[in-house]
């Protein structure tokens, strides 16, 4: 029995969701997603509240149960709250900006890096050393923060370049003499 699918999604005020078939629709006030559910599980829509159950007693009809779940919990979550991923740039000389649809950063290289800024994404540069990566798909915020984040992995002897903010570095001790 699956922890995560028998508790009910609940979807707040603001927020209306239909269900057509194994399309499910969530729409609020940081825009619409739209999801297509797997075949093995079955989907219910009354009042607030939206309940997935598996179909039969398969294995991968239980392994998909929960993870519909969370994936309409999060639609639901994204276009009512949005979700948020902060970096943090370390290093001599190391920064970014935002300059019209870019990303502009240094990171040590002899050129700049520039990133195109997704569409359905805001990204913002509070200050030179951090940034934010901001919308209401959870999986496209966290996959353009991982490609930000891959200009520059952090390294674990100075710790220089771009890590998620709630990110430790292991560090290495460097060499003896």
């Amino acid at each position: 029995m699956s922890r995560i699918g028998k508790e009910p999604v609940e979807s707040p005020a603001g927020v209306t969701v239909a269900v057509a078939g194994q399309t499910v629709t969530a729409k609020g006030k940081l825009g619409e997603l739209s999801l297509t559910l797997m075949d093995e599980v079955e989907i219910k829509h009354e009042e607030n509240l939206i309940t997935i159950t598996p179909r039969d007693d398969s294995l991968r009809a239980r392994k998909m149960w929960g993870t519909a779940r969370s994936l309409v919990n999060n639609m639901v979550t994204g276009v009512s709250e949005g979700f948020v991923r902060k970096l943090a740039i370390n290093g001599v000389g190391y920064r970014a900006q935002v300059q019209g649809k870019d990303l502009v950063m240094q990171l040590g290289y002899s050129h700049e890096v520039r990133y195109p800024i997704p569409n359905g994404l805001t990204i913002e540069c509070p200050d030179q050393t951090h940034i934010e990566v901001k919308g209401a798909d959870k999986q496209l915020v966290g996959q353009a923060a991982s490609e930000i984040r891959g200009f520059r992995p952090p390294e674990p002897y100075k710790g220089k370049g771009i890590k998620y903010d709630d990110e430790y570095i292991l560090r290495k001790e460097g060499k003896k003499k």
